[in-house]
């Protein structure tokens, strides 16, 4: 055989192997686009698809016609792709890379179908190749959501003597402001961060899918870092060295939520102030008797339902505070099995009240503990209050036999309090059943999915306001109230709450009355099918301030990387009914977006009161969801969080349904909506207005059917932990879920210092300056991310050098 003959047989082959391959293609597209035309969907894959089978057939066949007609189809998909989503970065890379990578190919077999040199070929490759190229990098540069507007943060220099001095409280102050009035670390120098010391706890929480993982936001109060394990072990570290100071191993137990997220402090030494707006109460005045130990006290709430008082300069129990520092916050709830009931959130010191709610477990049955929240003596752990939401003139445990009200909302999240006015600012939950609401009463109904504002010395309510009405998609109130001063338009400044929600919206409330300041729509919304619900006619949506990651998904917004994975989702997207933010389940197949994971979760706000913004992270993971007629004969749920991410069928004990839902994710496990899955947000809360968005998170660490792709492509990924901001004009995160410490400039959102951490973390960073050294330390914990199978228990001080 001579060499002309080897190379048209290599020629052949290859032209035969490619057009086979791309009719392939082509026919797969097809078929999935008559199914997608047939729901009412798009006709490009069905026509497109046609196009590149006939054009794989013609190149097979040898016909340069067939390489012409694949050029049609690339411009058409061009043309289609630039109408359906615009100049937007990924959702064009989805429906253009593949096939313009299959066009390269073409383009350079092309002389081949000629049988003669074809130059214009080469250029179309060569034009074809710099695009690819030019796409593939930009996989790895941010592209804002919002781009910077010039109007962030800027720098204002922390005056004497109103620095930072400790961070005593879970959100550094009562109000969670999760700010820092310190610049010794700034936008100049974040670069020159490294690891100052390094810690292990010993406390390895692991996961089964049902709740285990680090949320720590540690404590500092003079020389001491306080840290709690997922176990609710206390210890005490040295600020500069992370040396152990002293250990109380508590080793709560509990089969789901392992976790501890954060600590009360309280020094009875210290200064009482009272309330000083007119009308408050007088806050209860409380000492330590001469000799006693705990002049100084730590205080945790554990995952196997008891609240703790240690002493915070030697670890020991507190004696004279309930049973030998313990305090069990199971009496008075009735039957609680294990994993039913637990302390979710860090207890608050509302003067000398210490006050905790509970995380009561969802979805499991109509039967559940119920969602008192309770305030107790700091010194005597005696409780002065209770408020039961299916109670609420009461204030007295319940005698005998009797209970709190069973199945009522319930306040998991952290809460807020505000000296000045001596009231606290509860997040509340749903009732036990999240998604079925035809048992509930009119007080669950005014206390679900509400903030809520109650005297911190009586326990008696000022005032309650709502943000889902019937609450049938889990949008409990996920995030500790924030406090800060709002500026109305007519320029008066009023103290204010600022809160984010699951369904993407930020409420502002007043302080005082709980009313919006900033508008809120009733909005008309559609009901489902399930007899007897009480679906609520409207809902409100904060139209007022920006909503976060709540778009009205369409067709166009679905999403895959590659135009298959894509045209898949279209598919189940068009099977789905979807109305957009509050689409009721229903016997049918329904979608949830955002879904009861996000918007924003239990990381909650970061602020910047120098200069008036807030800061936002979010995920967007939506969830599919499908009601099951049953007669729920067997065991109820474990009362883990596996039924509430995704893990097949569970009954709803107690009611005629069960419930199959799940993240809406493609073939490949990636979210079936185009990017981001996670960002971060400024809001300029003088204007209301978005200052900068930009995704957080690469796929480092995770990727498509959880393959890790060790690449830092900057998709934006879901952010599950807070953020922390600081004077210095930086606002830290790690709740990522790659392995990292990133600080973010705050003015325009610019990733300009990042550290690779151990293992993910979900705790929340914090910064101090040591009282012995005077040097600044960002401290984080790292004890894996969720969708990580890596665990870890490592903390992690930063300092300049």
């Amino acid at each position: 055989m001579n060499n002309t003959s080897r190379a048209t047989g290599a020629s052949t082959f290859i032209l035969v192997g490619l057009g086979a391959i791309i009719a392939l293609l082509g026919l797969l597209l097809a078929a999935g686009g008559a199914k997608l035309a047939g729901l009412g969907g798009s006709w490009y894959f069905l026509v497109g698809g046609l196009a590149m089978a006939i054009a794989g057939i013609l190149i097979a066949r040898r016909k340069p016609a067939g390489a012409w007609l694949y050029a049609l189809f690339l411009l058409g998909t061009l043309a289609w792709a630039l109408a359906d989503t615009g100049l937007v970065f990924w959702p064009l890379f989805s429906r253009l890379f593949m096939f313009a990578a299959i066009g390269l190919v073409v383009a350079l077999v092309y002389p081949q179908l000629v049988r003669r040199q074809a130059r214009g070929a080469y250029g179309v490759a060569a034009v074809l190749a710099l695009a690819l190229a030019v796409a593939a990098g930009n996989m790895f540069v941010a592209h804002p959501s919002v781009a910077p507007t010039g109007k962030g943060p800027g720098l204002t220099p922390v005056e004497p003597g109103k620095a930072q001095q400790d961070w005593a409280h879970y959100g550094n102050t009562e109000g969670g402001s999760r700010f820092a009035a310190l610049d010794q670390i700034n936008r100049g120098n974040v670069d020159q961060l490294q690891v100052a010391w390094t810690y292990r706890t010993g406390d390895i929480a692991v996961s089964d899918g049902n709740g285990a993982e680090d949320q720590l936001t540690p404590l500092q109060v003079g020389d001491k870092v306080f840290i709690c394990t997922p176990h609710n072990n206390l210890i005490a570290l040295d600020t500069d060295t992370g040396r152990e100071l002293w250990k109380n191993p508590i080793n709560a137990q509990s089969k789901v939520w392992q976790r501890c997220r954060g600590l009360a402090y309280f020094d009875a030494s210290a200064p009482l102030a009272q309330p000083t707006q007119p009308g408050s109460s007088a806050i209860s005045v409380a000492s330590v008797a001469p000799g006693a130990n705990c002049q100084r006290r730590l205080l945790t709430n554990t995952i196997d339902g008891r609240l703790i008082a240690v002493d915070a300069d030697t670890g020991a129990f507190c004696q004279g505070f309930g049973s030998n520092g313990q305090v069990d916050l199971k009496a008075g709830l009735g039957d609680v099995p294990d994993s039913y009931y637990q302390l979710s959130s860090a207890p608050l010191m509302a003067g000398t009240t210490v006050v905790v709610g509970g995380r009561v477990a969802d979805n499991v049955q109509t039967d559940m503990p119920g969602g008192v929240i309770r305030g107790f003596d700091v010194i005597s752990g005696k409780m002065r209050w209770a408020f039961d939401p299916g109670n609420p003139q009461a204030r007295n445990a319940p005698q005998g036999d009797d209970t709190y009200v069973r199945s009522t909302p319930n306040s998991w999240a952290p809460m807020s309090y505000d000296p000045a006015m001596n009231t606290l600012f509860l997040p509340m939950g749903s009732s036990s059943t999240d998604i079925y609401g035809v048992e509930r009463n009119q007080l669950d109904h005014t206390y679900g999915a509400s903030v809520l504002a109650l005297d911190a010395t009586t326990g008696d309510q000022k005032w309650v306001y709502q943000t889902v009405h019937n609450d049938l998609w889990d949008f409990d109130l996920p995030m500790q109230p924030s406090l800060i001063d709002f500026t109305r338009d007519d320029g008066k400044r009023v103290p204010a709450v600022v809160i984010g929600t699951k369904a993407g919206q930020i409420y502002v409330l007043d302080r005082a009355t709980g009313k919006p300041l900033t508008q809120v729509d009733e909005v008309p919304v559609k009901p489902s099918n399930i007899p007897n619900e009480p679906y609520s006619p409207t809902q409100p949506k904060s139209v007022g301030m920006p909503q976060i990651g709540a778009q009205t998904l369409t067709e166009s917004d679905m999403w895959g990387a590659t135009p298959y994975d894509q045209l898949l989702c279209r598919i189940d997207f068009k099977q789905m009914r979807y109305d957009g933010l509050y689409t009721a389940p229903g016997s049918d197949l329904s979608l949830s977006f955002p879904g009861s994971l996000g918007g924003m979760n239990w990381g909650s706000l970061s602020t910047d009161p120098v200069h008036g913004f807030i800061f936002v992270n979010d995920m967007r993971l939506g969830l599919w969801i499908q009601m099951i007629p049953s007669q729920n004969k067997g065991a109820a749920a474990g009362g883990g969080e596996a039924l509430n991410t995704g893990m097949g069928a569970v009954p709803l004990k107690g009611t005629p349904y069960a419930v199959n839902k799940n993240r809406f994710l493609s073939v490949a496990g990636i979210p079936c909506q185009a990017p981001p899955y996670g960002t971060l947000t400024a809001i300029d809360m003088n204007t209301r207005q978005i200052a900068w968005q930009v995704p957080v998170g690469t796929v480092e660490d995770t990727g498509p059917l959880g393959i890790r792709m060790h690449l830092p492509i900057k998709i934006g990924l879901p952010t599950l932990g807070g953020t922390l901001s600081t004077q210095g004009g930086l606002l830290f995160i790690a709740g990522t879920q790659d392995f990292y410490l990133r600080a973010y400039d705050s003015g325009n959102g610019t990733e300009i210092w990042k550290a690779r951490l151990p293992v993910g973390s979900q705790g929340g960073p914090m910064t101090y300056v040591s009282p012995k050294t005077g040097k600044q330390y960002v401290v984080v914990t790292a004890g894996g991310a969720r969708q990580s199978t890596d665990r870890g228990d490592y903390v992690i001080a930063y300092a300049l050098p």
